[in-house]
């Protein structure tokens, strides 16, 4: 009878045993905060200063006289601006609930399982993966 068949505790995922695994998975994991964070930079950058500069008009009448329905209408008649802002206002707080989740409750298994298969593929493919230089540094 084999040991982890008389004590269930001794069954460890081989992976948790590598530390180098779950390093390389850390770092990947690091970069894929910074990337998110990038995207939502330059998108506010791009698309959001031109959404704000499309809603310049209404935003100089809401500083005068501010409403909820001049916000309503400036909003609904000045629609590829709004798209714009809602977009950039949607990435960043998918972002936001995205890494609070994950400091909050961990990374969830699903998620860990690919960050682990995507750090196998960048080990099999080697020197010649652009990642391998941040996410492999042994």
């Amino acid at each position: 009878m084999d040991q982890s068949e008389k004590n269930p505790s001794v069954a460890v995922n081989a992976d948790a045993i590598d530390p180098t695994l779950q390093q390389d998975v850390a770092r990947l994991y690091r970069l894929t905060i910074y990337a998110r964070w990038c995207v939502v930079g330059v998108l506010w950058l791009t698309v959001g200063l031109l959404s704000l500069w499309g809603l310049r008009y209404p935003i100089s009448l809401l500083l005068d006289y501010f409403t909820w329905t001049a916000v309503r209408y400036g909003l609904a008649f000045n629609r590829l601006p709004t798209i714009g802002l809602a977009t950039c206002i949607g990435f960043t707080i998918a972002t936001l609930l995205w890494q609070s989740r994950n400091a909050l409750f961990g990374l969830s298994p699903r998620d860990r399982h690919r960050l682990e298969q995507q750090v196998q593929r960048i080990r099999l493919q080697g020197v010649s993966h652009p990642l391998w230089k941040i996410v492999c540094r042994h």
